[in-house]
């Protein structure tokens, strides 16, 4: 893997000539749409020159450049981590320093500086899995998690919402305090009762969708910065 030399939201900038995939018979045409899709997206590109396991990489990297989270020596625990983008990242800038934590539902390669446990989150051992092999309080709890999609935008978004619930239950367990979350949510965002809740939790509160998110997604990103600690 080499290291970038520019910022990542510069990637989407870059142009070449249009990759156009020829029908047929067996491929369905949404099929045909994704693999022309995946084929002229630069971020896709600059990840397999990069060697960076998905494109995922870059919202990351993006999120990171505006918030600036990521660092030496820190303590990371990475929800939804396969295939591995976000964790590569978190390795990366931790300078062969630090903690970093994965689980996902999906068996994910492994990557040297991090330890990636293969459970469905939603069980009920799942968090408690997690937290053994803390070392101790986490700087950083990240969730790339989302449910699989119906196509219905409203379901969608309150089953993603059902899975923040579940991660953010999990980083006031086990953040540091002055510790971030970052968790992915669709349409509009968090609100309601958990919106409510983080803010009176965190210092800071925003949402921000990185430029590496593709343009017609739904998904952003809840970043709740400077965590207050346990209550007793």
């Amino acid at each position: 893997m080499v290291k970038l030399t520019e910022s990542a939201k510069q990637v989407r900038g870059r142009h070449s000539l249009a990759v156009r995939v020829k029908t047929s018979k067996y491929r369905k045409k949404s099929s045909n749409r994704w693999l022309e899709r995946q084929l002229n997206d630069p971020y896709v590109a600059e990840a397999k020159r990069v060697g960076y396991r998905s494109r995922a990489a870059f919202k990351l990297i993006q999120l990171d450049e505006k918030y600036k989270f990521l660092g030496k020596g820190k303590t990371i625990v990475d929800l939804g981590c396969a295939p591995g983008g976000w964790t590569q990242i978190a390795v990366f800038r931790n300078k062969g320093s630090g903690q970093v934590v994965g689980m996902d539902i999906l068996e994910t390669e492994p990557i040297n500086g991090a330890t990636l446990i293969c459970q469905d989150f939603t069980e009920s051992d799942a968090p408690d899995k997690l937290k053994a092999l803390l070392n101790g309080p986490a700087d950083v709890v990240m969730s790339d998690m989302a449910a699989n999609t119906t196509g219905h935008q409203q379901t969608d978004h309150l089953r993603t919402i059902a899975l923040v619930e579940l991660a953010y239950d999990f980083a006031k367990e086990v953040l540091a305090e002055g510790g971030i979350f970052i968790a992915k949510v669709f349409q509009g965002g968090a609100e309601g009762e958990l919106l409510a809740d983080v803010k009176r939790n965190f210092e800071k509160v925003s949402h921000y969708k990185p430029d590496a998110s593709r343009q017609g997604s739904p998904e952003t990103y809840l970043v709740a910065q400077g965590y207050k600690g346990k209550k007793d």
